[in-house]
């Protein structure tokens, strides 16, 4: 099988734990505000098409640097493929190698459960981006209902697939302290979780919309300070917190939710 690939970093060292091969899929639903890589939108944009064969041989030629690292898909949106990342993944996994999935969750379809039990099966961790919790919010944010990513994120807890959580903050936007603690609120209820990193705005990727004809919906709006992004983790880990203690769930220490 083939996958639709938009680019492949082979050294990569923030998707996921240790050094990694990162391949980025082409084509995704979303249309987030801040994305910094529309050219990943349109699923038949400029890309090449590559087999998982393909993909391990370039893996082998830098595996000396992956020992404490493996694999991760992203995007794009990575469940767009995913017969081809569960292709990939099981290949990958039968070697021995730890494979990660980025993904937003947003592709999660109930009638196609089965599949997404085969591809967390052979998924090592996941690396889930919410974007906003409040509905309302996340769908002029992203174009799409968060309905759908919050059953992802339910059906990984359910398997006890490792999840680390992101959430951009964008001042003015997601910045707001309640929506914080309602996300945590709900990410309490997975027992699964490890890591939680609110991430700063950034915009670095503005000057590929000019490239590309787009407009760039966030224009004006300041980059985040690490100040703030400290703020919301500390918030989020408070709403984690406060769903436990109601429903005695042992509280995690691990990574950021110490």
């Amino acid at each position: 099988m083939n996958g639709r690939i938009h680019s492949v970093e082979t050294m990569g060292t923030v998707d996921g734990p240790g050094m990694r091969m990162v391949v980025f899929l082409q084509g995704c639903p979303m249309r987030c505000a801040y994305c910094h890589n529309p050219d990943t939108w349109d699923v038949k944009g400029d890309s090449q098409l590559m087999s998982v064969e393909d993909l391990w041989q370039q893996f082998e030629r830098n595996r000396q640097f992956y020992s404490n690292g493996g694999i991760t898909v992203s995007g794009g949106e990575a469940l767009m493929q995913i017969e081809f990342v569960t292709e990939l993944f099981t290949y990958f996994r039968e070697r021995n190698v730890h494979t990660c999935l980025d993904t937003s969750g947003i592709c999660f379809d109930p009638h196609q459960e089965v599949a997404y039990r085969q591809l967390l099966a052979v998924t090592s961790l996941v690396i889930l981006d919410i974007k906003d919790i409040d509905p309302e919010k996340h769908q002029w944010l992203t174009a799409q209902p968060i309905e759908p990513i919050l059953n992802f994120a339910r059906l990984t807890a359910e398997v006890n697939t490792p999840i680390w959580v992101r959430h951009v903050v964008v001042p003015g936007i997601t910045d707001v302290k309640e929506r914080h603690y309602r996300l945590g609120f709900f990410l309490g209820s997975l027992n699964n979780i490890q890591a939680v990193d609110c991430l700063p705005y950034h915009v670095m990727g503005v000057s590929k919309y000019k490239e590309l004809g787009l407009d760039y919906r966030l224009e004006g709006v300041p980059a985040a300070t690490k100040a703030l992004a400290t703020d919301a983790s500390k918030t989020v880990v408070e709403g984690i917190k406060a769903y436990r203690r109601h429903w005695w769930i042992p509280i995690k220490t691990e990574h950021s939710m110490s």
